[in-house]
């Protein structure tokens, strides 16, 4: 039954590719898509449409700030290239004593937010929620297909917390999850969908949230419409997924550099900038590497968190911007 799936969305996916796009602009599968959500709402749907999970769920609650430590605690120390640390077979990076640092691409995981605000304060995260599992692999995925973009990633990722369906996805869409995902894989973006709510409904359904909810749902009814229309550009989302403006004030306990405790016992900080760059710093103490000689760090397996609810969680890659590959590491690393 699985293979008969697997076979089904892939020959799906193909004819897709190679058809006319007749229906570009929210023609055809657009309209199927606002007639399901009518059908929805109308046939008594709407509160478990509006009980129905976030694709992925990360909150501030689900940072631990146990043995977090100030912006001053590297204070003096100069970090060193994370980038040029030994790769993991798994992926990531091996970590050995010392402080290093890298800047990383990384995506917006919350449609409907404000951007990274000077001042905020980001801290380590588990990735959660319904889709938390192809998100991962996804990011992973990524460092191996450098032909796909960073846009191209970023409007697959809106597609899939805006809770699109892989079949209601436009064709330049399916063709990014499909060189990122295996058939297998690919069966992961099903489930948990929304149609799209025309604006009676849409009113309707806000009418139930509060308010600092309206603008996420509102927003990820508007990225599932155009991720169906079959010509969304990465700057047409963008402008539903981040909200212009500033966030609400920051966190005065949380502040920006602010470092977390990772659960393998090293510390970690991240330093936004806007919502798609990250400088990430690490710090291993000596006794951890003696405790722990295989620690690795692998990024897409957490998320940056705001304290400031109003600004983006952000999710993290082990790809540099920029890397100097001429540069040598201080510290002797032995092989693992």
């Amino acid at each position: 039954m699985k293979k008969q799936l697997i076979s089904t969305y892939l020959a799906l996916t193909v004819s897709l590719f190679f058809c006319a796009n007749a229906n570009a602009q929210f023609g055809g599968l657009g309209k199927k898509l606002l007639d399901k959500g009518t059908e929805v709402v109308s046939g008594g749907g709407l509160n478990k449409i509006l009980k129905q999970p976030q694709a992925i769920t990360t909150n501030f609650q689900d940072v631990d700030k146990t043995g977090s430590k100030p912006p001053s605690f590297t204070e003096g120390k100069q970090p060193q290239p994370l980038y040029l640390l030994p790769k993991a077979p798994t992926g990531g990076f091996k970590l050995c004593e010392g402080f290093y640092e890298m800047t990383n691409k990384s995506y917006c995981l919350h449609a409907g937010t404000r951007g990274p605000s000077s001042g905020d304060g980001y801290m380590l995260a588990p990735v959660l929620g319904p889709k938390k599992d192809v998100v991962i692999l996804i990011l992973k995925s990524g460092e191996k297909h450098p032909e796909v973009t960073q846009h191209s990633i970023q409007v697959l990722l809106w597609a899939i917390i805006a809770r699109t369906r892989f079949v209601d996805m436009g064709n330049d869409i399916k063709l990014t999850a499909s060189t990122l995902l295996t058939p297998q894989q690919l069966l992961m973006l099903e489930g948990g969908a929304l149609g799209v709510l025309p604006a009676n409904l849409m009113d309707k359904a806000k009418g139930q949230l509060p308010p600092a909810v309206q603008a996420v749902f509102e927003a990820e009814n508007n990225i599932r419409r155009l991720a169906a229309s079959g010509s969304s550009s990465y700057e047409e989302m963008e402008k539903y997924a981040i909200i212009a403006g500033l966030a609400p004030q920051p966190d005065p306990d949380v502040p920006s550099g602010i470092w977390s405790l990772h659960p393998d016992g090293y510390y970690i900080r991240f330093i936004p900038s806007g919502y798609s760059v990250t400088k990430t710093q690490i710090y291993v103490p000596k006794e951890l590497v003696s405790a722990k000689p295989n620690l690795v760090y692998d990024a897409p397996n957490g998320i940056a968190c705001p304290a400031n609810v109003g600004s983006q969680r952000l999710a993290q890659t082990n790809e540099p911007l920029h890397p100097d590959y001429t540069q040598k590491l201080k510290t002797v690393c032995f092989s693992k």
